[in-house]
């Protein structure tokens, strides 16, 4: 699928939409206080934006 000149396919929505959920759950460890584990999840949901960014 072309959206805007960028060739999207389903790898690339599927890591954005890990990087979603992977987002939800560094929100979560912050309302329960734990700070470590949603710097742990905040690095991979980076890592998984990154990737379907450059995969496009």
């Amino acid at each position: 699928m072309t959206i805007g000149g960028l060739e999207f396919t389903y790898g690339n929505i599927l890591l954005f939409g890990l990087a979603v959920f992977l987002l939800m759950g560094v929100i979560s460890f912050i309302r329960q206080g734990l700070k470590i584990g949603a710097l742990i999840v905040g690095v991979l949901m980076v890592l998984a934006f990154a990737a379907g960014v450059l995969n496009l």
